[in-house]
């Protein structure tokens, strides 16, 4: 059979919008003769509809677009068409839904099949509005009989009584086709192809896997589609992180060279560039502001802010204090000068002072401390949020998922913004990104490399004179936070237990600040936000 793989970006909750994409697939492949085009999952409403699938009027605006995709098939009457859209269940107890793939020819739906297992980890909550299916089957077309999975069906590693594809095969599948919405993290892809090869290599069936592509509220899709012969060879592997069209022939055999693992900073790199731009773009905005310090952070989400929007779209802000340094603002300078950026200097320190009177009378005798760090660092975040006001500019945090995690960051201040680029890279990956913007050339000025990171909120403040070092910081982190492990197995695997100690208070003190923090970019296995819920008024 020949099968065309529609790897697309929806838009999530525009039903019309992503039936006249589809309505334009159709007519780019009407020339290249395939028997079925498939589209990812929940294709319709885009991957994560959440909410919405609650509203009534949405489910018939869905509703809608079926009948309307159906009117399309018959347009095209050589060609079958196979997407993902919530589908109401017939199931007298449950949600009343179904995550399923739907089939159209000929102006007609031939079949539709049910999700089977629906993922309740991380960022998935599917079962809060899906019902599962109670059964698989499968359905000959063109003389195939295809065995249809969606995402999570795929994901088992082994064919046991819980694996929709191990069941589909022993139904006679001579194709198995999956629908996916799979997010992107880091180091995610190997295992993804992994899996699918070795479905088609243990049930001896030509696979083909569908998956979305674009950004999605915290959630980034890298596409990455592909078809494996029987024997489990990657006929067709599509690129990372954008959209596009493939034709298979499912017969043809397969060839081992035409799969390239992405390289580690290569594909987070990738993946927050789009996930900047479609943030950006699906809610309304052209351009973006930011606060540059000339520290590594901010030099980095600069980068990928100009890589995702263009430089002429990025406006970057230097706000020097009396604490900050000379080059740090001359870093910055220089930054905004490689890329082509727009840049402003608006100095902080009659601000800063004018605060400190105001609250001279009421702090009298009180020695100064944190508040009057912080309060440049609110400051800072105000006049931010002032040129977003003014210029209509998302404001872009550039915050690291090192300091966010154990708090050392300034609510209302350093936190402030639409989107925290940075919220799941620690902060030893942002430099491996910063090597990796300046490969071919040098953006980020060396300086920045060289110099201690610090937040510059008193004089010679370095981060090391309140954090452990960043190598064995994140290292805790990625135990506690990422893969659950509790202070005692770290400590048994050789990690200090002082600094272990610390590092977990810290985190379970600032949930507070993490409840309250711009949405962030999801590129590693475990992200603050929908995926990470952790309890704030608690004691454990």
């Amino acid at each position: 059979m020949k099968v065309a793989l529609a790897q697309l970006n929806p838009v999530v909750g525009d039903v019309p919008g992503n039936v006249g994409l589809l309505r334009r697939t159709l007519e780019q492949v009407r020339g290249l003769g395939p028997d079925l085009v498939v589209f990812p999952e929940l294709f319709l409403t885009g991957y994560p509809p959440r909410g919405l699938l609650a509203r009534r009027w949405f489910m018939e605006r869905v509703e809608l677009g079926l009948a309307e995709v159906a009117r399309v098939s018959a347009q095209h009457p050589n060609l079958g068409i196979l997407l993902g859209a919530p589908v109401r269940s017939l199931k007298p107890q449950g949600r009343g839904l179904f995550n399923a793939a739907v089939m159209f020819a000929q102006g007609k739906e031939l079949f539709r099949q049910a999700k089977f297992l629906l993922p309740r980890y991380d960022d998935f909550d599917e079962a809060r509005y899906f019902d599962p299916a109670e059964q698989v089957q499968t359905t000959v077309f063109r003389g195939e009989s295809l065995g249809i999975s969606v995402c999570e069906g795929a994901f088992q590693q082994l064919a046991t009584n819980n694996c929709p594809i191990a069941e589909l095969a022993s139904l006679g599948a001579t194709l198995l086709i999956n629908l996916s919405a799979s997010p992107f993290s880091a180091g995610k892809e190997a295992i993804r192809q992994q899996l699918m090869a070795g479905h088609a290599l243990r049930h001896r069936v030509p696979f083909v896997f569908v998956n979305q592509v674009g950004g999605n509220d915290e959630l980034v899709f890298d596409g990455r589609s592909m078809a494996f012969d029987r024997l489990g060879r990657p006929q067709m592997v599509m690129p990372a992180f954008q959209d596009g069209l493939a034709v298979v022939e499912t017969d043809d055999d397969g060839d081992e060279a035409n799969y390239r693992e992405l390289d580690l900073a290569e594909s987070v790199h990738d993946a927050l560039v789009l996930g900047v731009r479609d943030y950006v773009r699906k809610c309304g905005f052209e351009k973006v502001v930011l606060g540059l310090s000339g520290g590594m952070d901010s030099a980095v989400v600069c980068c990928l802010a100009s890589a995702a929007l263009g430089p002429e779209n990025v406006l970057g802000i230097t706000m020097p204090s009396a604490c900050s340094s000379l080059g740090s603002v001359e870093d910055s300078r220089q930054l905004a000068r490689n890329l082509g950026i727009e840049f402003r200097e608006v100095g902080i320190t009659k601000l800063y002072e004018a605060y400190l009177a105001v609250l001279e009378r009421e702090f009298a005798g009180l020695a100064p401390d944190v508040t009057e760090e912080n309060l440049q660092a609110r400051v800072r975040g105000n006049v931010l949020m002032a040129f977003s006001n003014k210029l209509g500019h998302l404001v872009l945090a550039t915050g690291n998922k090192s300091e966010l995690a154990v708090g050392y960051c300034t609510l209302y201040g350093d936190m402030a913004g639409g989107l925290c680029v940075l919220a799941d890279v620690p902060k030893t990956m942002v430099y491996e990104l910063a090597r990796y913007v300046n490969r071919q050339r040098e953006l980020i000025p060396h300086a920045v490399f060289t110099k201690p990171p610090s937040a510059e909120l008193r004089p010679g403040q370095v981060d090391q004179d309140t954090l452990p070092p960043y190598e064995v910081l994140d290292a805790i982190i990625a135990g506690y936070v990422d893969q659950g492990k509790s202070a005692e197995e770290m400590v048994a695997e050789g990690q200090d237990p002082g600094t272990v100690d610390w590092v977990v208070r810290a985190v379970r003190n600032n949930e507070y600040k993490h409840r309250q923090a711009a949405p962030g970019l999801k590129v590693t296995s475990r992200a603050s936000g929908t995926g990470r819920r952790m309890p704030i008024a608690a004691r454990y």
